[in-house]
């Protein structure tokens, strides 16, 4: 499981976002396993054969005791029902072995069925290999998941809260869920089921984690003002052992930027909690930001062609979203607001296009510094307020720039650590 930690230098995936500011190790799975009715998944079967007395009899010696001629041999009964039962193969197989040895050395009966739980355990044992190396092996999974206590971070699912007791950086597996109106550590608000084959590696799935996350966390809270600054994207992933018993799942999870510091209440701001005309209004403002996402890394000065294609790409967004907004049916006190916004908008685009287009640096720089006055955050005020929505623009670290409608397109602090499960 990968949780990443706040600026700073989800490691807590498995609590492995993402969680790029410092390196984490990743934690073998080894924290302590719930209880169910399935062992564990990092102890798989393995032989556990009784090692007992020899029986009811002394050894044999000058002086020994013979056991009554023709008796059948007990362990070599039990070899036999193991073996039918096929539920402990490897326990069969090795009473099976116990039987012939005491029988070639006692003289008794039996030798047909310890012969015969050797073979029909060998053959579950075989079975079970096969199993954990294909597709079986994910219902195993499942099995165990069912059968796990309720606090096991494996059975999160979206729109959870819970509590850690490791926290979100680091590697866990316990994880006790409660109601989002109390204080809690995270709140999980996406799920994504990676595809089976092998094993990706740790970095491979921290990099996965990252870029699912980061995207996905629009769709649940759509509305980023209203989104706390102290609140960061952590991701669970699936370490080595839990996947070679069939996990492939990826827990994203919103946490405090601060280890010690909790959040109350759901973060929750999607179509089951926003009205349609909110919910219009933000996906408009979701193009522009997937727009302000793709800013270059590099000045003008250092790639002006970079920065230009950019900049018509700027220009599209804002011709989506204007379009968007006008299209809408708004309620009478949004309307002209709203009207105006898309106005701003539009003028943004005329600007951003001509620095697309712009013949020399100077040229590009005046009109994408005109761009940028027009897409300002606080023109999406009154809009805003019309609608019902935050109306007080988020703060950002350094690293961060800021979109039109309030969103950060840095990298935060969620890659500082991920969870391991």
């Amino acid at each position: 499981m990968s949780i990443p930690p706040p600026p700073g230098p989800r490691q807590p995936e498995g609590f492995q976002g993402p969680h790029a500011q410092g390196q984490y190790p990743q934690s073998p799975y080894a924290a302590p396993q719930p209880q169910g009715a399935h062992p564990p998944p990092q102890f798989p079967y393995g032989p556990q054969g009784p090692h007992g007395p020899h029986g009811p009899y002394p050894p044999y010696g000058p002086y020994g005791f013979q056991p009554p001629a023709g008796a059948v041999n007990g362990v070599a009964i039990a070899a036999l029902v193991c073996g039918l039962l096929c539920f402990l193969p490897a326990v069969g197989l090795v009473l099976g072995l116990i039987a012939l040895w005491q029988i070639r050395r006692r003289s008794e009966r039996g030798r047909g069925m310890a012969i015969a739980g050797s073979v029909l355990s060998s053959v579950g044992l075989a079975l079970w290999v096969l199993s954990l190396s294909t597709n079986a092996a994910a219902d195993f999974w499942e099995g165990f998941k069912e059968g796990a206590r309720g606090n096991t971070i494996l059975l999160l699912e979206e729109g959870d809260c819970f509590d850690s007791p490791d926290g979100l950086v680091g590697w866990t597996i316990e994880a006790d869920q409660v109601p989002c109106s109390q204080e809690h550590d995270g709140e999980v608000f996406a799920l994504v089921t990676l595809p089976d084959g092998a094993f990706p590696g740790d970095d491979s799935l921290v990099e996965t984690a990252d870029d699912r996350c980061y995207a996905l966390q629009d769709g649940y809270a759509m509305d980023a003002w209203a989104l706390p600054s102290d609140v960061d994207v952590y991701h669970i992933t699936p370490s080595r052992e839990s996947w070679d018993y069939g996990d492939r799942v990826i827990t994203c999870v919103f946490g405090n930027r601060d280890a010690d510091a909790t959040l109350t209440g759901s973060l929750r701001r999607d179509e089951s909690t926003l009205d349609a005309d909110q919910v219009a209004y933000l996906k408009a403002t979701h193009v522009l930001n997937a727009a302000l996402d793709q800013i270059p890394v590099e000045e003008a000065e250092e790639d002006l062609p970079g920065n230009q294609k950019w900049a018509g790409q700027m220009s599209e967004a804002l011709a989506e979203q204007s379009g968007m907004l006008r299209e809408h049916e708004w309620p009478a006190d949004a309307e002209r607001p709203v009207t105006k916004l898309a106005g701003e908008l539009e003028k943004a685009e005329a600007a951003w296009a001509k620095a697309a287009e712009a013949d020399g640096l100077d040229a590009f720089y005046e009109h994408s510094a005109q761009g940028w006055e027009l897409i300002d955050s606080r023109k999406t005020v009154t809009a805003r307020k019309a609608l019902g929505l935050a109306t007080t623009p988020p703060t950002f670290g350094e690293d961060e720039s800021e979109s039109e409608d309030g969103t950060g397109s840095g990298d935060g602090g969620a890659d500082d650590g991920s969870i391991e499960v």
